[in-house]
């Protein structure tokens, strides 16, 4: 049996993210070839990668129908030119897909079973909306191994709310006018653009477009302009589409290598791959998933919190992260969290935000060579959660 390798995060790219829905970037834009771009950016972007040591591509989607079905991996890694001696494969663990896509090829390359790989993730929500086609099995309501709200996210997350009583809708408004404000000032300071591949996109009316930029992110959103949103999933909530995530379409990917064959083809390292856990919580308060996830990954790499300097979470909802945060003890504006914005401004297009998280990581570990660790984690539909803990090799 090999001994096991180390695994690091070479490269990423995404594409931007686009509003679902018939005015969005992506609407007349098939979901395999906002792959196959990722893919062929990765490959143009290191030239010391031959296409033939590329071992796997995995790459997620939570809806795999229509094109972003047949075994995705495998299909956009033929379309985007790779050998055809390159397999590929599909994954599905919802908005954790493409962090599982990563987690996964990483136990393949630190087993010895892949020297490098290519992992990523895709939703087109505008195209395949959330549950599109899927026939829940009446025992989950009708025998209560879950309540209805589990099913939909946003009364999930109204059900945090109702756990975490000190999570008012104020605090939910507040972190994301400061998630809108940390994205503006990330975009103006030109941090994300350097991963952002430009993807050509065409409407019947409209002709070919260039998609350089985000779509979801709104600069200058205030608390008076929050406050006045309506609460969709219940009377009175504090669930609204301004301190949530949006319906969104992109595409994300990443390489992954062994820490001894990127030094040997010239590629960059720029994190290394600790630990990794995924957790499973009661689907109603899918929310707090990252909590027992993150625990796990911690007592894996024997770290504890306070080693953690950089912090990448998922925003699907406010809600979730702060209750992230109280548990852990965290200050809601502590400066280690979130610190370009997150997918409140930005958008989460389900399978891919995973990578998304990934990228921002190491750019700002390029930019800190002070802090060692930082995590990247999220909550998952169905009542999970997922945590990666990574080392700055900066």
């Amino acid at each position: 049996m090999p001994a096991s390798r180390e695994v690091v995060f070479v490269d990423g790219v995404r594409t931007p993210f686009g509003r679902s829905g018939p005015k969005g970037l992506y609407a007349e834009t098939r979901a395999d070839d906002m792959v196959v771009r990722v893919i062929r950016e990765l490959m143009r972007r290191n030239p010391g990668l031959p296409p033939e040591r590329v071992d796997e591509v995995a790459i997620a989607a939570t809806t795999q129908i229509g094109d972003q079905g047949l075994t995705i991996g495998r299909s956009a890694a033929v379309l985007a030119g790779l050998p055809k001696s390159v397999p590929g494969y599909a994954i599905d663990r919802m908005c954790a897909g493409a962090m599982t896509a990563v987690t996964t090829v990483a136990g393949g390359i630190s087993f010895g079973a892949y020297d490098v790989a290519i992992a990523g993730g895709v939703e087109h929500m505008g195209r395949h909306p959330m549950g599109e086609g899927v026939d829940p099995n009446p025992r989950f309501l009708s025998e209560r191994l879950v309540d209805g709200s589990a099913l939909i996210m946003g009364m999930t997350a109204e059900n945090l709310h109702d756990r975490y009583p000190s999570i008012t809708k104020d605090r939910a408004d507040a972190f994301a006018v400061a998630s809108q404000e940390k994205a503006a000032k990330a975009y103006a300071d030109g941090r994300i653009q350097p991963d952002l591949v430009p993807m050509a996109a065409r409407k019947a009316a409209e002709g070919w477009g260039l998609a350089t930029a985000d779509e979801a992110p709104r600069p200058g959103t205030t608390m008076d302009a929050l406050r006045a949103l309506k609460t969709p999933f219940r009377p009175h909530g504090r669930v609204t589409a301004g301190n949530a995530s949006g319906i969104n379409d992109g595409a994300t990917g990443c390489v992954v290598a062994a820490r001894e064959v990127a030094d040997e083809l010239g590629l960059p390292a720029r994190m290394r791959l600790v630990s990794y856990a995924f957790a499973g919580v009661d689907p109603e308060v899918m929310g707090v998933g990252p909590i027992p996830s993150t625990e796990r990954a911690l007592r894996l790499a024997g770290l504890s919190i306070d080693d953690i300097g950089l912090f990448e979470i998922n925003e699907a909802f406010a809600v979730q992260v702060l209750a992230f945060l109280e548990h852990f003890g965290i200050a809601d504006d502590d400066p280690r969290v979130n610190p370009y914005g997150g997918a409140i401004a930005f958008g989460h297009p389900l399978a891919s935000s995973g990578v998304r998280l990934m990228i921002q990581l190491s750019r700002e570990f390029a930019e800190r060579p002070d802090v060692r660790y930082g995590i990247t984690t999220m909550c998952v539909g169905m009542g999970m959660g997922g945590t990666v803990i990574w080392e700055n090799l900066a």
